[in-house]
């Protein structure tokens, strides 16, 4: 994997850039979104290539390792097999899903065991073991195994997760190394940041990965229920200290206002849950502002959701047509309300990435923040 910085905004610390992986490039700053159990729920490969103009999307290891397991995968020829997507994707290493089944696992040196929450099978995830499930499920960039500490952290315990995370990293690192892929192209490994929200611990983790010289880098920890305040300022920190020309990737943020901002501190990568979750719940973020579609307000409003996004479903379904849908608990309307915001935060990159390029991100920016947080 290769990234290419092609510009920095003169007034902030944004850049845009290209990042080559072999299933195709990946303009940044970009939002990626999520595709848990080898699918971005309610939404259709199709849709998230030419309504959603997906770039790349994430999986998931320790759900796709319960279901539908190695050896499906592996007989598929891999995830881009298995689901038919043929751009790039990324596999977060479970860590965060390890870390909250809080009730049902153990964390120790040689890994974490924990129980399925399928079946309450036993399973144990060491730093070894997890390079290997993601060499056999097959995406292009895959995240190195940590704790992800909860919020908030007492200093003694954040500071002892790091030390094993760190510990962690260097075997990560030495299994993938010494192994090859599966499938006849090259995969990455990214190490992650943590040390929760404590400066000193941050600044430790970010100079030990920055030391590793891996071909990217992520952020995690954060987005985890400290106030925002905070993520920006651990961010921020982080970003100073890790190589200028690797891609940073900020795990699991977040609201359009958390990516305009992150992107400002010097962010490339994005992932979050929100857009299809919110959207199950009715919630669709527009250009305009965010709109909650179950309201009555919304009875009598045949306007499209959002002429000014462009794409079909955006622009074809009215705000009223869709409300009914919600009432009705059809499951199109889901359907839609994942595709359309999916779309806005595909659109809301893309404009940031103009802005960048342009050098006009800061004032952009600015207005952009409250424009998309408005409740309309």
């Amino acid at each position: 994997m290769t990234f290419d910085l092609v510009a920095h905004d003169p007034h902030t610390k944004a850049r845009a850039g290209v990042v080559h992986t072999a299933h195709g490039a990946i303009e940044t700053p970009i939002f990626m979104p999520v595709g848990t159990a080898g699918t971005v729920k309610a939404v259709q490969q199709r849709d998230l290539v030419n309504d959603v103009q997906a770039q790349i999307i994430l999986g998931n290891t320790y759900h796709l390792y319960l279901r539908p397991g190695l050896e499906v995968l592996r007989a598929a020829g891999g995830l881009h097999k298995f689901n038919g997507w043929d751009r790039p994707i990324l596999t977060d290493s479970g860590g965060y899903q390890v870390y909250s089944l809080s009730g049902t696992r153990k964390i120790k040196e040689e890994g974490v065991k924990f129980r399925s929450h399928i079946d309450g099978s036993s399973h144990l995830f060491s730093p070894e073991g997890v390079m290997d499930i993601q060499r056999t499920i097959g995406a292009d960039i895959i995240m190195a195994f940590d704790e992800c500490t909860p919020w908030p952290c007492e200093y003694d315990y954040a500071s002892r997760s790091l030390d094993m995370t760190h510990r962690w990293l260097k075997r990560c690192i030495a299994q993938f190394d010494s192994t090859e892929g599966h499938y006849g192209y090259d995969q990455t490994l990214f190490p992650i940041v943590q040390g929760s929200t404590f400066k000193d611990l941050r600044i430790k983790s970010a100079e030990f990965v920055a030391e590793q010289g891996r071909e990217g880098n992520a952020i995690g920890g954060l987005s985890v229920g400290e106030p925002a305040e905070q993520m920006y300022e651990m961010t921020e920190l982080v970003c100073d200290i890790l190589p200028k020309d690797k891609p940073r990737y900020l795990m699991g943020v977040g609201t359009p206002a958390n990516i305009l901002e992150n992107i400002a501190l010097g962010v490339d990568m994005f992932d979050c849950v929100m857009p299809t979750r919110n959207a199950r719940n009715g919630m669709l973020f527009t250009t305009q502002g965010i709109i909650n579609i179950t309201n009555k307000k919304w009875q009598l409003d045949f306007e499209p959701i959002d002429a000014t996004l462009g794409g079909y479903v955006s622009t074809f379904y009215s705000r009223s047509y869709v409300r009914h849908l919600f009432q009705s608990q059809e499951m199109l309307g889901p359907q839609i309300a994942s595709i359309h915001n999916l779309s806005f935060y595909l659109w809301l990159v893309r404009q940031a990435r103009e802005q960048i390029v342009a050098g006009t991100f800061r004032e952009w920016k600015e207005k952009m923040v409250k424009q998309v947080m408005t409740r309309l």
